[in-house]
C-alpha cells in the first residue's frame, strides 16, 4: 500500500499542515540560534519540512519533467515560432526575465535553505553529538535532498551560488558562485561521510518513500558520473560566446567514484528488476510501493495536494463540465509531457517497453454520453509511462485534474546498473564481464525469455567488441528506459553527443517534412545514422489504419481495462490496403484511415511546416526558402553544408542548454552574478 502519511506544504512556505502525526512539519525559522532539538520526534517533524520542498510544481512536481526537460530524440516539445521567445527553454533560446526561470530557481534554493537550516541545527545539538543513530539517518536524508537540489540546478545553470550555511548564519547575504566541479566534489564527500550511518530501505519505516543508504550511494554515483562527464563551460573572456564542451582533467577519478558506489548498491542485493517494466509504473499509479524492486527513492507526492505525475503524462482526456463521460471516471489528463513521434521507430520490434510507453491515442468527448479513443497523428506522441487512467482503485474522481499524488521514482536500480556499466566501460577502455552483466540484467526485463538468446546474449556479445560500441549500447538502453524522466539530454551532454543527436533529430523531422512535399535530400543520411537498412523513413508520410475496439481486459495490452482502445493495423509502416471489416457492421467500429500521417509540408510556403523548422531554434533551424542553418557559438546562423551519416560533435556548434541566471537574482547580487553563454545580463 502506498505510504498514507503524505507530505503537505503550502507553496508560500509560511504555514504547514499535515495528514497526521508522522508528517507534522515545522518551519526552519523556528530553529533560531538558541533552539535545541530535544527529541527524535521533533527532529523527524523538522525533516518532513525538508522533504516537503520536493513537492513543488516548479521543480519535481512538474517543471523538471516538462518545461525544463530539454528536447532530444526522446522527449520533445514542438514550437512554430520563427522568432526568438523569452521561454523557449527546450529549443535552447530564452531570456533572463523568463518567469519560469525565476520560479524554479527560487523553489530550488528554498529547498536548499530548508535543508541547510535543518542540518546546521541538528549537527550542533547534543542529541546528534551523542551519536544518536536515528538522528544520523535523518541528517543523511536531508543531505541527500540538498544534493538533489544542487545537482539538478547545476545541470540547468552550470556554476551556481553554493553554500552549506543557512542565511541566518551568514554575514554576507550574497552567496558566491562556485564551479560545478567544486560543488559536486563537496556534495560527494558530504554524502560519503554520512552514508555508513544510514539504513537500507528495507529497514526504513517508510521504505523507498524515505531516503536510504542505497539512495545515498546512488546519488553519489549520479553526481560523480555527471562531474566526470562533459558539460558546457563559459568563456569568461568572451561573454557573447556560447562556451565550449569540456570535462575535467581528472574525470576518471569521478568515474571511479561513480563505479564504486553503483557497485555498492548492486552488491547490497536490496533491489532487483523482478517486476515487469510496465508494472513498475502502473503500481506507482495505484499507490503501491515496493521497497525491493526498481525504485530506490520515490518522491512521495500528496494526492489532491501536489504532484502532476500521471496528469502531464499518459493519454489526454477531457472533462465536460465536471460530469462523468461514459467510462471516464478518472477526470482530466493533459498528456502534455510528450515524446518524439520517431521514438517508437528506434526500438527493437520485440522490445516490451515500446508498446507500453508510446501512446498513439487519447480520449475525446463525443456529445455528453461517451468518451471515445482518438488517434493522435502528430509531431509528438503521448508518454504512457504514468497515467491517472492506470489507477484501478477509484482514487480519482471524474472532475479531478492535477495534484495526482502519484510518486515519482527519482532514483531507480536500472539507472544504477547502467551507470555502473558506463563507468566500468570507461575505466577499462572497454566492457568488463561485470559491465556486460549489468547491461544484461536490464535487457532481460525488456524482452520475453524466449528472445533472450538473440536480444540479450547475442546482442551484448555484438556490442562488446569495442568501448565505443558498448557505450552507445548503454546510452541506447538508457534511451529506451528513461523516457519522460529528464534523463536523455543529460546523458548526451555527459558524453558530448548532444549536438550530434540533435543534428539528426532536426533532419529527421525536416527530411520527413520534405518527403511530404516530394523528396528529401537528407533522409538517406539519417537512415544510415540510425542504423536502419530498410529505408524505413522513405515511405513517410503514409496512411494509418485503426479502429475502436472493446478493451480486451488485459493489462499487458492496455493498463486501463475499462475504456475502449484503438487497434492500429500499421503503426510504423505503410500498408496499402485497408484491413477487412469482416462481420463488423457498425461504422463507428469499422476500420478508419488517418490520411497522410507525417504530412508535414506547407504548400503555401513550399517548405516543411513551422514545427519542423523551429523546434530546435537555438541550435538548428530552417526557413521557407529551403535553407537549413546551424547556429554558431556566437549565435549567428550559417548554412549546414554537406550532410553525411557520420557528423559528430567536433564538426558542430555547441548546444546552449545552459540557462541564464534569472534577472532578479542578478539584480539582488548587485551585479556580482553575470550571465555568459551569449545571454544578456
Amino acid at each position: 500500500m502506498k505510504l498514507k502519511y503524505i507530505l503537505i506544504i503550502s507553496l508560500a512556505l509560511t504555514a504547514f499542515t499535515s495528514c497526521n502525526d508522522y508528517l507534522d512539519v515545522d518551519t526552519p525559522s523556528k530553529y533560531d540560534d538558541k533552539y535545541v532539538f530535544s527529541s527524535e520526534t521533533e527532529v523527524n517533524r523538522a525533516l518532513n519540512g525538508v522533504y516537503a520542498q520536493l513537492l513543488d510544481g516548479n521543480t519535481y512536481g512538474e517543471k523538471y519533467l516538462k518545461d525544463l526537460c530539454m528536447n532530444s530524440d526522446v522527449d520533445y516539445i514542438t514550437n512554430s515560432s520563427e522568432a526568438p521567445t523569452s521561454n523557449g527553454f527546450a529549443r535552447f533560446e530564452c531570456t533572463s526575465d523568463a518567469g519560469q526561470l525565476k520560479s524554479t530557481w527560487n523553489s530550488a534554493y528554498e529547498g536548499i535553505e530548508y535543508a541547510n537550516n535543518f542540518i546546521w541545527q541538528l549537527e550542533r545539538s547534543d542529541l546528534y553529538m551523542s551519536g544518536n543513530a536515528v538522528c544520523k539517518q535523518m541528517i543523511g536524508e536531508a543531505k541527500v535532498i540538498r544534493a538533489m537540489f544542487y545537482n539538478d540546478i547545476i545541470d540547468l545553470w552550470g556554476d551556481v551560488p553554493f553554500t552549506f550555511t543557512p542565511t541566518s548564519e551568514k554575514s554576507d547575504i550574497i552567496t558566491p558562485i562556485v564551479s560545478r566541479d567544486s560543488i559536486r566534489m563537496t556534495l560527494i564527500n558530504d554524502l560519503r561521510a554520512i552514508a555508513p550511518y544510514m539504513h537500507y530501505a528495507k529497514s526504513n519505516t517508510n521504505g523507498i518513500e524515505r531516503i536510504s543508504k542505497e539512495a545515498c550511494w546512488a546519488m553519489i554515483s549520479r553526481m560523480a558520473l555527471s562531474a566526470g562527464g562533459y558539460s558546457l563551460r563559459p568563456d569568461k573572456q568572451n561573454p557573447s560566446s556560447r562556451g565550449t564542451m569540456e570535462r575535467p582533467a581528472n574525470y576518471k577519478e569521478f568515474y571511479q567514484i561513480a563505479r564504486n558506489y553503483a557497485d555498492s548498491v548492486i552488491l547490497s542485493g536490496t533491489h532487483s528488476l523482478n517486476k515487469s517494466y510496465r508494472n513498475v509504473f502502473i503500481d506507482e499509479c495505484n499507490f503501491i510501493v515496493d521497497n525491493s524492486d526498481d525504485p530506490i527513492f520515490e518522491i512521495p507526492f500528496a494526492k489532491k495536494t501536489s504532484g502532476n505525475i500521471g496528469y502531464i503524462q499518459g493519454p489526454s482526456t477531457s472533462l465536460s463540465s465536471g460530469v462523468s463521460i461514459g467510462a471516464n471516471t478518472w477526470g482530466e489528463c493533459k498528456g502534455s509531457a510528450q515524446i518524439s513521434t520517431f521514438y517508437g521507430y528506434t526500438f527493437d520490434e520485440k522490445d516490451l517497453r515500446r508498446n507500453y510507453v508510446v501512446g498513439m491515442w487519447g480520449y475525446n468527448n463525443q456529445g455528453d454520453t461517451i468518451c471515445v479513443p482518438s488517434m493522435r497523428a502528430n509531431y509528438t506522441l503521448f508518454n504512457n509511462k504514468w497515467s491517472k487512467l492506470w489507477s484501478t482503485n477509484g482514487s480519482f474522481e471524474n472532475n479531478s485534474t492535477g495534484n495526482t499524488g502519484i510518486n515519482y521514482p527519482y532514483l531507480r536500480y536500472t539507472d544504477v546498473l547502467l551507470m555502473f556499466a558506463e563507468a566500468e566501460n570507461e575505466l577499462n577502455n572497454g566492457p568488463t564481464e561485470a559491465a556486460k552483466n549489468a547491461l544484461k540484467i536490464v535487457r532481460k526485463r525488456a524482452f520475453a525469455p524466449s528472445d533472450w538468446g538473440v536480444k540479450v546474449d547475442s546482442y551484448i556479445s555484438l556490442v562488446s567488441s569495442s568501448k565505443e560500441k558498448f557505450l552507445n549500447a548503454v546510452l541506447d538502453e538508457r534511451k529506451f528506459e528513461f523516457a519522460g524522466e529528464n534523463m536523455r539530454w543529460k546523458d548526451l551532454v555527459r558524453n558530448n553527443k548532444y549536438s550530434e543527436v540533435l543534428f539528426y533529430t532536426f533532419l529527421r523531422y525536416y527530411g520527413v517534412g520534405q518527403n511530404a512535399g516530394g523528396s528529401s535530400q537528407y533522409l538517406d543520411a539519417v537512415t544510415e545514422y540510425d542504423g536502419f537498412a530498410d529505408g524505413r523513413y522513405d515511405n513517410l508520410p503514409f496512411d494509418i489504419h485503426w479502429r475502436r475496439i472493446a478493451n480486451p481486459k488485459n493489462i499487458d495490452i492496455f493498463p486501463n481495462t475499462s475504456m475502449e482502445i484503438l487497434e492500429i493495423s500499421n503503426p510504423y509502416s505503410q500498408e496499402s490496403k485497408v484491413p477487412d471489416n469482416g462481420t463488423i457492421t457498425n461504422p463507428e467500429y469499422q476500420w478508419q484511415t488517418t490520411q497522410g500521417n507525417f504530412g508535414w509540408w506547407n504548400d503555401g510556403t513550399g517548405s516543411p511546416t513551422a514545427q519542423c523548422l523551429y523546434s530546435l531554434y537555438g541550435f538548428m533551424r530552417g526557413d521557407n526558402t529551403g535553407m537549413v542553418y546551424l547556429v554558431d557559438n556566437n549565435g549567428t546562423p550559417y548554412p549546414i553544408g554537406e550532410v553525411t551519416s557520420h557528423i559528430t560533435a567536433d564538426k558542430l556548434p555547441v548546444v546552449r542548454y545552459i540557462l541564464p541566471y534569472p534577472n532578479n537574482a542578478i539584480l539582488r547580487s548587485a551585479g556580482v552574478y553575470k550571465n555568459y553563454y551569449g545571454y544578456a545580463n
